[in-house]
């Protein structure tokens, strides 16, 4: 947990819960998964249990320490809708996150059977977004769950992108992140891919925000450019809590243009 991210889309990270499994392709090279195995067995490490999947309770206070308001990734280093976290303490999460009004909490998740399933049993103030992961064509049916939540922002992260996606169902969806593999084993990106993708959102106005290309690097493969910023990322939605996904530290744009493509 940490009140400072390196996440483009984010300003600080919080995890009420720890660990993981994996569940589909995406999974794969997890960058959660790779870091708190490093740490198993390391006691008195909060990864002494390596992911396995375990509650932290007294995490659930951290965000009302925060003096200042922030956009909070909540579980970087877990789901909050995986089969094993019960739904009260899902419940627990979300009282947590109701009750810091300040704070704007991004949600993502590859569960989204278990998230269309407990959402109207859960509060959803305009504070609380909602996303969820779609690697490839097979796994938009997450974005048809997602449609069914009524949160103020609804977003997707479209990475690690792994295979085209044709046609990505962008009704009710509020902005786009779309990114490759990071770390040792990346596996490949196609630039059509992503120019697909940023051309969809450019047809339907919805914020698209590229965050990087494969491997430990950010530039783009030989015979593409990053070009400049595109315009601030404004969200499309009447609830004023949803306008602008902004960070802290600079405006968060619609992602580096991809000229040259």
């Amino acid at each position: 947990m940490s009140d400072r991210s390196p996440i483009e889309w984010t300003d600080a990270t919080w995890n009420p819960v720890r660990g993981c499994t994996r569940i589909s392709p995406g999974c794969k090279n997890c960058y959660a998964e790779r870091f708190a195995e490093r740490f198993r067995g390391v006691v008195g490490h909060p990864f002494e249990q390596g992911f396995d999947l375990r509650l932290v309770p007294h995490a659930l206070r951290l965000p009302s320490t925060w003096k200042k308001a922030r956009l909070v990734f909540v579980n970087s280093m877990s789901d909050l809708f995986h089969e094993e976290v019960p739904e009260g303490y899902i419940q627990r999460v979300f009282d947590a996150m109701a009750a810091e009004p300040r704070h704007r909490f991004q949600i993502l998740t590859k569960r989204s059977r278990r998230l269309a399933a407990l959402a109207p049993r859960l509060p959803w103030p305009e504070n609380i977004w909602m996303g969820v992961s779609v690697e490839n064509d097979d796994y938009t049916f997450r974005v048809h769950d997602l449609r069914t939540v009524p949160a103020a922002v609804r977003f997707l992260s479209v990475e690690p992108l792994l295979g085209p996606i044709d046609e990505l169902p962008l009704d009710g969806i509020h902005c786009v992140v779309v990114g490759g593999e990071s770390g040792p084993r990346c596996r490949p990106m196609d630039p059509a891919w992503v120019r697909s993708l940023r051309r969809q959102c450019s047809v339907r106005g919805v914020p698209f925000f590229f965050k990087q290309w494969v491997g430990r690097r950010r530039s783009a493969p030989a015979g593409c450019s990053m070009g400049e910023s595109g315009t601030r990322c404004r969200i499309r939605s009447t609830e004023s809590a949803a306008r602008g996904w902004t960070r802290r530290r600079q405006p968060l744009s619609c992602g580096p243009r991809l000229r040259a493509l």
